[in-house]
C-alpha cells in the first residue's frame, strides 16, 4: 500500500516500502543501463535509481512525481554528506510534471561568483540553492525566538498602519498619491515611532512589532534601498537601564539558541559614550572584535549618551541626532526650554553596535509637549509646520502620557552578521537590486495615463 506524499527527509525511516515523492531533477548520473538521479525537495535530497528507460529522458531542474521502493544503500556507496545517504530509491514509476529550461546559472552552488543582478532577476531560482533556503530557515527561527521572547514577558504584539503620514525622521518619505482626495498624499512609514508613542498613551505599556518601514535612501551592502524589517520595541515607566538590559538579554539568549556556534567577545556587553568611541575608535561604531577575521566572533557593544543636536552645515541649522522624540538628560532640560547650549546637549539616546555595524538605536521619549515643541522649532519647524505634522501627537500628550522609551533593531542587519553574509540582499527573500529595483518584478514601472489622470497627476517631461 502506498501511503500519501512522503517527504524526502521521512524515506530513511520507510526502508523496505513503497513511497510517493515530489520533486525536483538535482543532478544526473548516467551509468549506461543504470541512471542515478538525486531528487530535491524542501525536506533534502534522496537518490533515485533506476533503468535508462525510466529515467533516461529526465533533464535537471525537472519537477517529478516519483513511485518506488525505499532500500539500503552498499556499504561502500553510503553518501554520509546527506541525511538520507544510507537509502535509495529503486523507481517503478515516473511522471513528469513540468519540464524546466536550462537555468541561467547553477543552482547547487554557493551563487556568490554569479552575477548579483541575473541572481536578482531569477530570484526564484536562487533561492533554489541551499545557501539561501538556509538563510530564509535561520531567519525564520530567529523571528519566532524573538515573538515567542517577548510574548512570554507580557509585550503585546500590535500592527500599526502602512499608508500614514510624511514626518521628518531623517530620510525621504515614499508618497502614495490619494484618489479620493486628490492633490493630498499618504507615506509609507520610516518606521511606526509616532504609534508606537500613541500606544503608550493608549495604556499597552509592552508593544512590540516585527514591521516594514521605508525610506528613499541611497543603497549600500548594509542598508537596504526601499524597504527593510525591524524590530520595534516601546515600554512605559521605564528607564535607559532596563531597555539596555531586556535588549541585551533578548540576543544573549537568540544567540545562545540560535547561533551556538559562535563566540561572544564580551557579557555584558560593553558601553562606551559617544565621545569615548568618537575620540578612541573614531566612529560610533566600533569593531571591538580581538580578531577582526573571525566570522564565529560577536562583538556586541553599546554607545551611549548622544549629543541631542548635530549641526548641519549646508542647511545653516540644528538637527536632532536621532530623531525629535528623543529625550534630553534631564540636567539639559532646562537649556532646551530656553534653546541656549544646544551644541552641548545630550541625550538619552543608545545605539547597540555588533562587529562594527549599527544595527540598533533607541531613547528615552519626550513627554512633555512643550520640550517636543522647542526640539522642532530648533530643527526650523515653524509653529504652524508643528501643529499640521505633529499636532496629532501634541494633542495625545494633552490625556495622560506615560513615561516611555524604546528601540528599534534592524532585523536584516543583524541577520546578515550573524550569517556570515557580506550584503543584507542575501538574508531578503526579494530584495531590491543596488540600483534600486525590485527583483523579478523590476519595479518601479510606468503608471496606466487613465491611473494617473484619475489621480489628478501629470508627468513632466
Amino acid at each position: 500500500m502506498i501511503e500519501k506524499r512522503t517527504e524526502i527527509k521521512d524515506a530513511i525511516h520507510k526502508i523496505g516500502k513503497k513511497v510517493l515523492l515530489y520533486g525536483w531533477v538535482n543532478v544526473i548520473r548516467d551509468h549506461g543501463k543504470l541512471v542515478f538521479i538525486d531528487l530535491r525537495d524542501r525536506s533534502g535530497i534522496i537518490q533515485l535509481v533506476g533503468g535508462k528507460e525510466l529515467l533516461g529522458k529526465l533533464k535537471n531542474e525537472f519537477v517529478l512525481e516519483v513511485m518506488g521502493t525505499v532500500r539500503t544503500r552498499p556499504q561502500k556507496l553510503v553518501n554520509p554528506k546527506i541525511e538520507t545517504g544510507k537509502v535509495e530509491v529503486k523507481v517503478e514509476k515516473v511522471k513528469i510534471l513540468a519540464r524546466s529550461l536550462d537555468l541561467p546559472f547553477d543552482v547547487n552552488g554557493d551563487g556568490k561568483k554569479v552575477n548579483e543582478n541575473l541572481r536578482l532577476k531569477y530570484r526564484y531560482l536562487d533561492l533554489r540553492r541551499p545557501r539561501m533556503k538556509r538563510n530564509l530557515l535561520i531567519r525564520q527561527e530567529a523571528i519566532k525566538f524573538i515573538r515567542d521572547w517577548l510574548v512570554e514577558r507580557d509585550f503585546l504584539e500590535v500592527e500599526t498602519p502602512i499608508l500614514t503620514k510624511a514626518t521628518p525622521e531623517g530620510a525621504r518619505d515614499f508618497l502614495v498619491p490619494s484618489r479620493l482626495r486628490p492633490g493630498e498624499f499618504y507615506a509609507l512609514p520610516q518606521s511606526p515611532q509616532q504609534y508606537k508613542q500613541l500606544l503608550m498613551v493608549a495604556g499597552v505599556e509592552k508593544y512590540f512589532q516585527i514591521a516594514r518601514c521605508f525610506r528613499d535612501e541611497d543603497p549600500r551592502a548594509d542598508r537596504a534601498y526601499g524597504e527593510f524589517t525591524q524590530l520595534d520595541l516601546e515600554m512605559s515607566f521605564v528607564d535607559e537601564e532596563d531597555i539596555l538590559c531586556l535588549t541585551e538579554a533578548l540576543f544573549l539568549q537568540m544567540c545562545q539558541k540560535i547561533f551556538s556556534k559562535k563566540s561572544i567577545t564580551k557579557k555584558p556587553f560593553p558601553r562606551l559614550t559617544y565621545k569615548e568611541a568618537v575620540e578612541k575608535y573614531k566612529t560610533d561604531k566600533p569593531d571591538l572584535r580581538k580578531n577582526k577575521n573571525s566570522p564565529e566572533e560577536l562583538a556586541w557593544c553599546w554607545v551611549v549618551d548622544f549629543p541631542l543636536f548635530e549641526w548641519k552645515e549646508q542647511e545653516d541649522r540644528f538637527d536632532a541626532m536621532h530623531h525629535p522624540f528623543t529625550a534630553p538628560k534631564d540636567k539639559d532640560v532646562t537649556d532646551l526650554l530656553a534653546k541656549k547650549n544646544l551644541g552641548k546637549l545630550q541625550a538619552k539616546q543608545y545605539d547597540l553596535v555588533l562587529n562594527g555595524h549599527e544595527v540598533a538605536g533607541g531613547s528615552i521619549r519626550i513627554v512633555d509637549p512643550k520640550a517636543l515643541s522647542a526640539v522642532f522649532e530648533i530643527m526650523g519647524h515653524t509653529p504652524q509646520k508643528i501643529k499640521e505634522k505633529f499636532g496629532h501627537l501634541l494633542q495625545a500628550f494633552q490625556f495622560g502620557v506615560p513615561p516611555h522609551g524604546g528601540i528599534a533593531l534592524g532585523l536584516d542587519r543583524i541577520l546578515m552578521v550573524l550569517q556570515n553574509e557580506s550584503s543584507l540582499r542575501e538574508v531578503i527573500a526579494f530584495p531590491m537590486t543596488a540600483s534600486g529595483r525590485t527583483a523579478v518584478m523590476e519595479a518601479p514601472s510606468t503608471a496606466d495615463p487613465n491611473q494617473l489622470k484619475e489621480l489628478r497627476i501629470k508627468i513632466e517631461n
